[in-house]
């Protein structure tokens, strides 16, 4: 927002433009906030997928360009659950999956419906493991 600002004053100042050509640079600092925090995170929670199967975690994720991983259970080294205090506020936690090429989360769970995939994810590598 200082930004725009002090450009707005900088274009007003400098180049002595109209007064609404000046305002476009609080505009568009404006306009990028709102999507930075009303649009970009509901659209990012509405696209992110998770399904656990018998032998691999599929996770899918993005808004324009997406990514799908499938984790192999046989390759989950261990599983922890995570929460800040902003996501301990709203009862969310963070599901972590390490394995050799480093962690994987499945973010802004439920505590009870992280706890129970932390566990699911634990049975099904030890279950892996055994084949």
């Amino acid at each position: 927002m200082a930004g725009g600002v002090v450009a707005s004053w900088a274009l007003i100042a400098r180049a002595d433009v109209v007064a609404w050509v000046a305002a476009l640079p609080v505009v568009a600092v404006c306009g990028f906030a709102f999507l930075s925090v009303a649009v970009v995170p509901e659209l990012r929670w509405r696209r992110w997928r998770y399904e656990l199967r018998e032998e691999e975690i599929d996770l899918k994720r993005g808004i324009l360009w997406q990514r799908r991983t499938l984790v192999p259970l046989s390759r989950v080294q261990h599983v922890d659950t995570k929460s800040g205090p902003l996501q301990r506020r709203f009862g969310l936690a963070t599901v972590e999956v390490y394995t050799a090429a480093g962690p994987e989360e499945i973010p802004e769970l439920a505590l009870p419906v992280a706890m129970e995939v932390r566990d699911r994810i634990s049975e099904l590598s030890r279950t892996a493991e055994r084949l």
